[in-house]
């Protein structure tokens, strides 16, 4: 069967493989795995694309070899998927092999429209370019990936999963913005939030850990790396989250503000003659830890603090922390109980002393770390909280790639996944 729209066509069920693209602005992430067993057959980063000095990393992860690297000019996303291509084919595992069973694309903003994975087609291509103006810097880039990966296999299905889709099952009152309602809907202005993937990954394994299926378990997630949001997850559903409209909402991040007075964009106009674009940029890339103390590096602001007192770190570290404190406590609130506390991501996968500086004080509500368990640095999904708290604080690695591969996989195998037999949204999460 043919779609009208893409002319693709399902793959067999023996097609076992998804390649997963993560498209940026000058740079293509992608991971090869085969969903028979969930293993990754390679990764790789393309980045600096159109500059003189493009680099390709390109590291196969099976049969044996090695790891290899190109700096060469690479003109544009085309060129950097043919050159990801080469790469493997060189390893038997390119595009044209008949185990490829679809390209799943991270595609950042989806709207209200796409609460599932998606098979794109032109109308929904379509709508992911209506979705610009609300996310200007990403779904760009993400269409580019899309539209150059078409080009070189119109033939597969190809399979758009979106970061706002776990969020899509959240509550108007929680969504909503208490600004004048006719203006919001003709703006599409609402929380939307991101990093759906990641939420949705570790708050189900994270029940997995506590040995109990996600309809049983309330969790707050605490994705913390550059870019770091919230959210409260009620039975294996989203109720809450802290990214909003766009990624600049909620937690304090690597060079983001987070929450702010809105007010203060008045006052930068006025009073201190900011254009538009600056405050654009001040908020998004000057701000934050970066912002407060020079860094965005949590590594280096707690070396900063330990071998010499840094103040500016300090209050930096403070803040970061403050902030990560209030989430948590009104994700408590909005919860009412709550089963357990997930850090994820590279600082929270890795950084024990902002775990434990989010959690001290907490004890009233349950929560609680042991120095020791915390202290372990493991690649595995693990508990550091003591035995007797009410409440299990866990350390679970993300994993946004497999997570993407795995809905795509499940809706390639499914009737639904038939282009041209599907509309613009997706079923509902389970």
């Amino acid at each position: 069967m043919t779609s009208p729209n893409t002319g693709t066509t399902p793959k067999p069920a023996t097609a076992t493989r998804v390649l997963v693209l993560n498209s940026g602005s000058s740079s293509v992430k992608y991971q090869l795995l085969d969903m028979a067993d969930g293993a990754r057959l390679a990764v790789g980063l393309v980045e600096r694309i159109g500059e003189e000095t493009s680099r390709l990393v390109h590291t196969p992860l099976t049969g044996g070899a090695e790891r290899r690297e190109r700096t060469a000019p690479i003109a544009d996303h085309r060129a950097a998927l043919e050159a990801v291509a080469a790469e493997l084919k060189a390893d038997g595992t390119g595009l044209d092999s008949p185990e490829l069973a679809a390209i799943g694309h991270r595609v950042v903003h989806g709207g209200l429209k796409f609460s599932a994975p998606t098979v794109i087609t032109d109308e929904v291509l379509a709508e992911v370019e209506r979705l610009v103006p609300v996310a200007p810097l990403h779904n760009p880039a993400n269409i580019t990936g899309i539209r150059t990966a078409q080009a070189l296999r119109p033939d597969l299905p190809q399979v758009a999963v979106f970061d706002t889709a776990f969020h899509t099952t959240m509550p108007e009152y929680a969504a909503r913005y208490a600004i004048d309602a006719e203006t919001a809907d003709a703006h599409r202005i609402r929380r939307y939030g991101f990093h759906g993937t990641s939420h949705a990954y570790v708050s189900r394994r994270t029940a997995q850990l506590l040995g109990k299926d996600p309809s049983e378990v309330n969790v707050i997630v605490l994705h913390l790396g550059n870019g770091a949001s919230a959210s409260a997850v009620a039975g294996g559903r989203c109720v809450d989250t802290s990214m909003g409209l766009t990624p600049l909402e909620g937690l304090v991040m690597g060079t983001r503000s987070g929450d702010i007075d809105p007010a203060v964009v008045f006052h930068l106009k006025r009073v201190a003659g900011m254009s538009d674009d600056e405050i654009d940029v001040l908020l998004n890339k000057k701000s934050g830890l970066v912002g407060l103390c020079g860094d965005n590096d949590m590594r280096e602001i707690r070396r900063r603090i330990d071998e010499g007192g840094d103040q500016a770190a300090a209050l930096a570290f403070d803040v970061y922390i403050h902030r990560l404190k209030k989430y948590i406590g009104a994700y408590y609130a909005v919860l009412g109980t709550v089963d357990a506390v997930a850090f994820t991501a590279g600082v929270g996968e890795n950084a024990a002393p902002v775990r434990a500086a989010a959690v001290a004080g907490l004890e009233e509500l349950g929560l609680a770390v042991d120095a020791g368990l915390n202290a372990v640095r493991s690649d595995e999904p693990r508990l550091i909280s003591p035995e007797y708290a009410r409440v299990a604080v866990a350390v679970v690695p993300t994993d946004e790639e497999l997570e993407i591969a795995q809905q795509v996989y499940a809706l390639v195998r499914s009737e639904a996944a038939v282009p041209g037999n599907r509309g613009p949204t997706g079923p509902a999460h389970d």
